[in-house]
């Protein structure tokens, strides 16, 4: 770790590193506001993948958005690029660096930036904590957005009992949509956290005759009940911000999209068939989880339930929340 220094008090500059995923994005928005609550003055640079930009669309907090494009680095060719970006950063000179991705690469940006201060986490990986000035101590079981928020009270400022996520509206798709429907996310990148193809025309036949709108990035069943309106791989990211917000109630499985219902405040039940839900499930008392055969407030603390397939059971609790 480097030399202490004391964090400014009305910093007029800040970076704010996280380039990525898109659950993590939506999972740092409360700290940009928070900073800008507190530092209203201050200019804050989001250092981001070009992929999420959408995110941080008509955001107030973030004065400006930073593209980091990680596929352009790799290789020979790419580590001369990374450092030319790098370089490009030199004259930045924030008053603050905060880096929440906790990488060598992101702690990298960090003193590239040549910051009078730097905050990182306390579980950074890749010797990064060697670059920060000041860690905030965190825990493996806190919740994403909670691990966060831990580098305000290092500035001094008190972490906020109702974080806020602002979002921009997002954009209108050219197709028309019924009202009323329900948004049904079933993909993932994780293994195992994506619905089958069985779950996914199980779900919707169970919801019919109620539309359905399928979204995301993945391959649909070719066979899908009338009821559904296939946009998988057919939308923009800030067109599934859209759909988000106009959507009687979402069903998604973990993932970033999820995260993104829960951030608009969305009628949103998200299905765990494996990851932690007191970790990485939504960041909202008023969404629902599936878990395990359990389908619960999301507000209870209650034990990470077995790994267990959906069953047809499954699928009619979930189908009767969403019809409700």
């Amino acid at each position: 770790m480097r030399e202490d220094r004391s964090p400014p008090v009305d910093p007029s500059a800040i970076l704010l590193v996280k380039p990525g995923s898109l659950g993590d994005v939506v999972h740092a928005l409360p700290v940009a506001a928070a900073l800008h609550r507190a530092f209203p003055r201050a200019r804050l640079a989001w250092v981001i993948d070009p992929r999420w930009e959408p995110v941080l669309a008509e955001n107030p907090a973030v004065a400006e958005r930073i593209p980091f494009a990680r596929e352009r680095y790799r290789g020979v060719t790419g580590t001369l690029r990374a450092a030319q970006w790098l370089a490009g950063l030199r004259d930045r000179r924030p008053a603050l660096a905060i880096d929440l991705q906790g990488l060598l690469r992101s702690a990298l940006i960090v003193r590239a930036s040549r910051a009078a201060h730097s905050i990182g986490l306390s579980d950074a990986r890749e010797g990064a904590t060697a670059f920060y000035e000041q860690t905030a101590a965190v825990t493996p079981r806190q919740h994403a957005v909670d691990r966060y928020l831990s580098v305000l009270p290092l500035l001094g400022l008190e972490i906020p009992t109702r974080p806020e996520f602002p979002l921009g509206p997002g954009e209108p798709i050219e197709r028309a949509l019924p009202n009323d429907f329900i948004l049904l996310h079933p993909f993932a990148r994780g293994p195992g956290k994506s619905l089958a193809d069985a779950d996914i025309i199980g779900l919707c036949e169970r919801l019919a005759p109620a539309p359905v709108v399928l979204a995301g990035i993945g391959v649909a069943p070719a066979a899908l009940p009338g009821n559904v309106i296939n946009l998988a791989n057919r939308t923009t990211l800030a067109e599934l911000i859209g759909l988000l917000r106009l959507a009687r109630a979402v069903v998604s499985v973990d993932s970033g999209p999820m995260h993104l219902a829960a951030a608009i405040g969305a009628r949103l039940l998200s299905i765990h068939t494996w990851s932690d839900p007191r970790r990485v499930g939504p960041y909202s008392a008023d969404a629902w989880i599936w878990q395990g055969g359990d389908l619960r407030p999301q507000h209870l603390d209650a034990p990470l339930l077995p790994e267990q397939p959906i069953t047809p059971r499954d699928l009619d609790a979930i189908a009767a929340w969403s019809a409700s």
